[in-house]
Order: C-alpha cells, then structure tokens, then sequence
C-alpha cells in the first residue's frame, strides 16, 4: 500500500486526537494510530478502549489497506519536519517507509486487525447543535467536575435533555455550575453523563464556531460529528446526584463587583491564605467589600478592599478563593452579581448580562470562618 500526505495537514489531524492515546496503555497497540486509506481518503483512528476519535483528510492514493503506526514516534517525526508531501509505503509485514523531500524513514508497523474495534452506533437518539454552543458549554461546566473516582458520577458532566433546550451541570459536591442553551432543540426528555477525558478533547480539536454538529446517543455511548472528526464515548454509568435541591431559592442579599477587579484582588490575597483551604473571608458592608487571608502557621496575612454595590446586611463570609477565580474565569460580563443569605449558606453567581440563548448559574459552598 503506498499513499502521499501533506506533513503538515496530517500533523495537525493527528494532534487532534493524540490526546486520546493514554501514556502507560494495557494493550501496546493502543500506542498506536490505525490508518486507513481508501479512494484518497485517509481516516486515522486513536482509542483508549473508553473513547475513540477519528479524523479524515485527503491523500493521493491508488490503493486500499489499514496499518497500525506507533503514534509517538510519527508525532515527533512531523513535528520536526517543514511543510512537504510525504510518500508512505507500507509491505505486507506491516513496514513501513516514509520518504520526505530530503531523506527516508522507516517505522515498524503493527497489523491492523488486532486494532480495538469501535462501539457500534445502534438504537441511538440524533439532534444537532451549533459547535459552539457544545464548546461553550463544556468550557463552562467542565473544570468543576471532580477528580475522585470513588464517585464516578461526579467526574463527568451531566447532560439533561428535553424540547425546549439542553442544560449541562458539573459538580464535585463544593461547587456546581449549571449552564442552560435555549436554542438547542432535543428529541425528547433524557439524561447521561459524560466524562471529562472525551469533553476536554473535543474542546481542542472541534472549532467554536456556527457550524452544525451532530450528537446521537444510546444507553452507553455518545456519538458526536463534526465535519471530518468524530468522537465516540463510553458513558458514565452512575446517577448524578439531585443537585436542585442544593440550589437555594432564596438568597435575598445581593452584591455586585466588577469580575477583573474582583479576581485580581482574589488572586493577589489568596497567595497569603492556608494553602490547604484556599480560604479568603469577604467582609462586606455598605459599598466596601473587604477581603482578608491568612496562613496562622506562617504569620502570612493579606488585606484589600475595593468598591461594590451591595443591597443587604452586613455580612462575612469565608469561600475558597481558587473556586472563586475559576468560576469568574467561566463567565464573560464585565460585572457579577453574588446572591448570598448567611455566612453558613451557599453564595449563587451569576454573570451581570447573559445571552438571551443561555443561562449560567455557578453554586459555591461557603468554609468555616477562622475566628
């Protein structure tokens, strides 16, 4: 089998799914890249056995066949290669040679057939989404799922279904974000979760611009498409817990602060709170906010105030202040509005100005004042 690529088109297709290769793999051959060429098409596959992704470029190719090539050394080759067409010829014990403008390179292949197969897309459920509807979702939920596997619903993000519109909520039982799209339209009412490997990888490789994107669905897996990459994922099969009982309904005190001030004031105080807790205390009275951290074991202590708006009693309350800054991160107003109650009650924030599609509530749960 021979075919002739663009060294950089492929490099660019392959960093796209390189990401799903874990480093220390069960199997040898999921190091590998399976590459199929047919009728000047190439379609490359890389599979951690949970998630799998394929992308597809033009080739000049006479032939049809598969190979699998191991994916580190193809990537550093490409990396240091200009920009050129590449001729690849593969033998029947799976060698293969790759000849560039200036020299010849010779890579061991596997065989193709011992390539895991892909989950196959049966009885699924269809909708489609603008690519930067899912892109902006997944940015805005993703970094609060959390990282302990002993509940693996919580590691992944949730995604609630019906008519009227999509919502995403991700949760590691400190913080929640809920992010709902109006303008997504979904079949019927249903429910999965997500985890945060594939979400993040179509983060980087999926463009957040308008085009269509489609996502199908059964009882395992989530199938999505988008031009000449697709993805497939295995399911979180675990029940996500009932966050609306968290959310409260009656947070009557609200502040107001600009999100740049209030983040570089957060980021500059915290560099002196325990680094354990993060835990920065807002003091807030009239239309001061004060913020204070300290690390007794240390003698580290920081101090700052700056303007707000605030309608409500005077108030301290203590947050960890890494959550904060990245939930201010998620959102894109110029203000944020913090919905608060008592120092013991979860603080509600919520962007000043929202699209009038989407809708982003961000939960944090509030730490013990060091009295």
């Amino acid at each position: 089998m021979k075919f002739i690529a663009s060294s950089s088109s492929l490099l660019k297709q392959l960093q796209h799914i390189a990401g799903v290769i874990n480093a220390n793999t069960v199997l040898p051959i999921l190091e590998d890249f399976l590459f199929e060429v047919e009728k000047n098409k190439l379609t490359v596959v890389a599979t951690d056995l949970e998630t799998v992704m394929r992308v597809q470029l033009d080739v000049e190719a006479k032939d049809t066949g598969k190979v699998c090539i191991p994916a580190k050394i193809l990537l550093d080759s490409l990396k240091n290669l200009p920009d050129q067409p590449l001729t690849f010829n593969i033998d029947k014990n799976f060698g293969i040679e790759i000849t560039s403008d200036n020299g010849k390179y010779k890579v061991m292949g596997e065989n193709p057939d011992n390539f895991p197969k892909e989950p196959a897309g049966d009885d699924t459920t269809s909708f489609t989404m603008p690519a930067s509807a899912l892109i902006t979702a997944i940015s805005k939920t993703l970094f609060a799922t959390s990282s302990d596997d002993l509940r693996p619903a919580m590691t992944g993000v949730f995604f609630e279904l019906d008519k009227k519109g999509l919502q995403c909520v991700a949760t590691d039982a400190h913080r929640l974000v809920r992010y709902k799209r109006k303008d997504v339209h979904c079949p019927k009412t249903d429910s999965f979760i997500v985890p945060r490997k594939p979400l993040n990888l179509l983060k980087s490789a999926i463009p957040g611009n308008d085009d269509e994107l489609t996502l199908s669905y059964n009882s395992n897996h989530l199938f999505v498409k988008h031009g000449t990459t697709q993805m497939s994922c295995r399911l979180i099969d675990a029940r996500f817990p009932d966050y609306k009982v968290v959310i409260p309904t009656d947070n009557p005190y609200r502040l107001t602060v600009n999100k740049n001030d209030f983040q570089s004031a957060l980021r500059r105080v915290s560099v002196f709170s325990n680094k354990s807790t993060n835990q920065v205390a807002l003091s807030i009275s009239g239309s001061e906010l004060q913020l204070a951290a300290q690390d007794v074991d240390f003698s580290f202590e920081g101090n700052e105030r700056m303007k707000c708006q605030y309608n409500g009693e005077d108030l301290m309350i203590a947050f960890n202040a890494r959550f904060l800054i990245e939930m201010l991160s998620a959102t894109e107003s110029d203000d944020v509005n913090i919905e608060l109650s008592t120092p013991t009650k979860a603080g509600i924030l919520k962007p000043t100005d929202q699209d009038e599609n989407e809708e982003l509530l961000m939960l944090v749960m509030p730490l013990m004042l060091n009295q």
